[in-house]
């Protein structure tokens, strides 16, 4: 990694990034957070990209009613865990934190392509690939494997948003 942005922020992360790292770029919880261990990330001059995964087992919640009989993860969550993916990079690309105040937003999908289900005990393994940045507007290519074969792919859009202006109701 050296990118200087990275590099001189003050929330460096390690890698392989945990549980105890990912809550603090990634505003989602259980149920919904679908990124388990980021093993690495490299953002070098104008390229970044980054290497996930996701254990999925038949404890997940959406299991049982999709479908009770024949459990299959669904697709706009495969695509969700792609698009988590991507967020976590553009975090570490922006040297912030959803504990800064920040979010990444998700802004729009292109190509999106479902080829393979996702079945209980497999390993989803997510990558992301920062194509343009633009102001605030971040684009990826993403893609999910199971066992080196692509069971999604898509060009995922991300906007970055400030959580200043959120107040309590």
């Amino acid at each position: 990694m050296t990118n200087k942005n990275l590099t001189d922020n003050l929330h460096t992360p390690t890698f392989p990034m945990g549980y105890d790292q990912l809550k603090d770029y990634l505003p989602h919880r259980y149920p919904f957070l679908l990124v388990d261990k980021v093993l690495s990330a490299q953002l070098e001059d104008e390229t970044a990209s980054i290497h996930a995964f996701k254990n999925v087992t038949i404890n997940e919640p959406f299991f049982v009613g999709h479908f009770p009989d024949n459990p299959i993860m669904p697709g706009v969550l495969i695509l969700e865990a792609m698009a988590q993916t991507a967020g976590v990079l553009a975090f570490i690309n922006e040297g912030v934190r959803a504990v800064d105040g920040y979010l990444f937003l998700f802004a729009g999908v292109e190509k999106l392509r479902f080829k393979r289900p996702v079945l209980p005990g497999d390993t989803l393994n997510l990558q992301a690939s920062l194509t343009d940045k633009r102001r605030d507007i971040y684009k990826f290519v993403c893609t999910a494997k199971v066992d080196d074969k692509t069971v999604a792919s898509a060009n995922i859009t991300l906007a970055k948003q400030s959580t200043s202006h959120l107040v309590e109701a």
